[in-house]
């Protein structure tokens, strides 16, 4: 890899793969007529961010009003955060809203109450809709709450509806790409009942779905009106495995220096355990837990295919425990760096605080900067 010498873990970032990826969604968006509003706690990078400009998007999605307002402060004037409203930060959300299209996500009555007695400018509302993830939101049948809530917004003289918002974050667990299809048109059709139900009193309704799994998979989007995922502009080792992608897809890689070999047992000690690949793991067929994979680097500095059977199979703080075949752990010596797939780049991402390209420059993430 071109630039600084590596010395420690270091988040490796294909920005052609990136940019390739992002093309394919917005390439998706404009083929079924959706509006493209994708998910930026993905990569939390306002330069990262303005890489999608290029390819027509003007709305974004965020999970957190600091990350509102870190992209607000850079230019992104439609932002929804797509999070149930925490009512401490009314004081920011209002300072959001007298400058840019903001919109706000609620579960409840008694939430839309409280922002509906505290906002000071225009600030759309949408609605958490529960369609089958049984995470948080209100049950897409549960229409006496959200005739509550649309009541309170009709009331009110700074909310808007903007429309119904869901994520099937369960698609991210499917055995096979069919699951993810049934599941999203499962949601979507409950999505589109709501529309019917409501249309008329909310002309300007939007249905608002974005898991990535659905979005790369299917081909229907029927009555849906925007898309937000946001994992597609890196993928990651869990999105291979369902379907959702290709290994070569996958736009970001750990890189971990090796610390200590077992021959005993083909096992590759690393640096690069919880705090940078985070805790979330992926069951492979055989049942065994896995928290990465290694690939083979190429001559450009990135990296090409997975190592069949090289897989992070323990992670504590800071050690990552490789296992392997003997053929491979004889090519490995301490010393060395391994390449690694992440099973959940938003997490690795989040933990990293930064990218180095493949070209060796060095990208912001919101993580990296002071509070105040």
């Amino acid at each position: 890899m071109k630039g600084p010498k590596i010395t420690k873990p270091l988040l490796l970032l294909d920005k052609v793969k990136c940019l390739s990826n992002i093309a394919f969604m917005a390439g998706k968006a404009e083929k079924h007529n959706l509006v493209l509003r994708p998910h930026f706690k993905t990569h939390q990078s306002a330069t990262i961010g303005e890489w999608f400009r290029d390819y027509g998007t003007t709305s974004i999605t965020v999970s957190s009003m600091t990350m509102a307002e870190y992209f607000a402060n850079h230019g992104w004037d439609d932002i929804c955060v797509a999070f149930p409203f925490n009512r401490h930060e009314m004081d920011t959300a209002n300072r959001l809203a007298k400058k840019i299209n903001l919109h706000l996500t609620v579960c409840s009555a008694e939430t839309t109450e409280f922002i509906k007695q505290s906002a000071v400018a225009e600030t759309g509302i949408y609605i958490k809709t529960d369609t089958g993830y049984r995470r948080t939101g209100i049950y897409h049948d549960n229409t006496s709450e959200i005739d509550h809530i649309l009541r309170i917004i009709r009331k009110s003289k700074n909310l808007v509806f903007t429309g119904f918002l869901v994520h099937n974050g369960h698609t991210y667990h499917s055995p096979a790409p069919s699951e993810i299809e049934r599941i999203h048109a499962q949601s979507n059709a409950r999505l589109v009942e709501l529309k019917n139900r409501y249309i008329n009193q909310f002309p300007g309704l939007i249905l608002s779905t974005g898991d990535t799994p659905s979005c790369s998979i299917s081909e229907n989007f029927t009555g849906i009106d925007e898309i937000r995922p946001g994992n597609y502009v890196f993928y990651d080792l869990s999105q291979c495995h369902i379907g959702s992608c290709k290994p070569s897809q996958v736009a970001v890689a750990l890189a971990a220096p090796v610390v200590a070999r077992h021959a005993d047992r083909n096992e590759i000690v690393v640096y690069a355990g919880a705090v940078h690949l985070s805790k979330e793991y992926m069951v492979l067929a055989n049942g065994r837990k896995i928290w990465g994979q290694v690939v083979s680097p190429d001559p450009g500095g990135g990296w090409t295919v997975p190592v069949p059977g090289a897989y992070v199979t323990k992670v504590s703080q800071e050690h990552g425990t490789i296992s392997c075949d003997s053929e491979f752990f004889s090519r490995i010596e301490t010393g060395d760096f391994l390449i690694i797939l992440p099973v959940h780049s938003c997490l690795t991402a989040n933990l990293m605080r930064s990218y180095t390209s493949t070209e060796g420059q060095l990208t912001d993430h919101l993580a990296a900067i002071p509070p105040g």
